[in-house]
């Protein structure tokens, strides 16, 4: 059987899943008292950079800490699941026997695409955070990895996309994402001032790994599995539609 290791980032007290497939790691741990679950600023670690890489911490973690065949990344609130998260109060995590079964022909599973319709990617992010952000995340991806500029160019015109930092991945995919990711968010932390940023908008880190997900993706051409997604939360649609909407029709100084 398939050593599976999912990292669930968390940084408070939180319901956790008693299946062992599922570690609870504590994200941002470094100067801070323990939750009692594993740490992420044991061993390599980048811990103190979790005000704006966000979950991305624990899967630097993982990424350079555990061994195992199949890693997962999921959050305190939100986990890759199965049943229909709306009408099924009974949807759950996924299970090993159902994460084998549904990475049966792929290395990859990730979470239903998120859509704007009304909006492309780009649009959306310079909307909802800082233009800066994805105009020095280009800039990066020239310096580390020119071959992908076609795909980052591509996934910023289209209306959907993988968010949530949620997947699961085998092994050799995933140390060929962390190591081709970290990079690029590094040499776009070299270059980005965030000093003016709002607390939300200094999580920058862990929104600009969303998009790139996509880009490695389809710069590489690998194929995936889509499941659902569980939120342990109710999620406030009716808020956030409101806000999207008021987000693109806002004017931004960076704009």
């Amino acid at each position: 059987m398939e050593n599976i290791f999912i990292a669930v980032a968390t940084h408070k007290p939180y319901w956790m899943p008693q299946d062992p497939l599922y570690t609870p790691v504590q994200a941002g741990a470094f100067g801070k008292e323990s939750l009692g679950w594993q740490r992420d600023d044991a061993g390599e670690h980048i811990s103190q950079k979790n005000e704006t890489y966000c979950e991305l911490t624990a899967l630097y973690w993982m990424w350079k800490n555990v061994d195992a065949d199949i890693y997962g990344l999921a959050h305190y609130r939100r986990y890759l699941a199965v049943g229909r998260p709306l009408l099924d109060k009974h949807c759950q995590p996924l299970t090993e026997k159902q994460i084998l079964h549904r990475m049966r022909e792929v290395d990859i599973l990730l979470p239903k695409k998120r859509h704007y319709w009304i909006e492309t990617n780009e649009s959306q992010y310079v909307h909802a955070h800082h233009a800066a952000d994805l105009a020095a995340t280009k800039a990066a991806l020239a310096e580390v990895c020119p071959e992908a500029l076609p795909a980052w160019a591509c996934v910023m015109k289209r209306r959907s996309g993988h968010r949530f930092n949620l997947f699961l991945m085998r092994k050799a995919r995933f140390h060929e994402y962390c190591a081709w990711l970290f990079p690029i968010l590094f040499q776009v932390e070299a270059g980005l001032d965030i000093a003016a940023y709002s607390p939300r908008d200094r999580r920058v880190f862990g929104y600009l790994s969303e998009r790139l997900l996509d880009v490695w993706l389809l710069h590489r051409g690998y194929a995936y599995r889509e499941t659902r997604t569980v939120h342990l939360e109710t999620q406030r649609w009716g808020h956030k539609i409101v806000s999207f909407v008021k987000r693109k029709f806002a004017r931004r100084s960076d704009i």
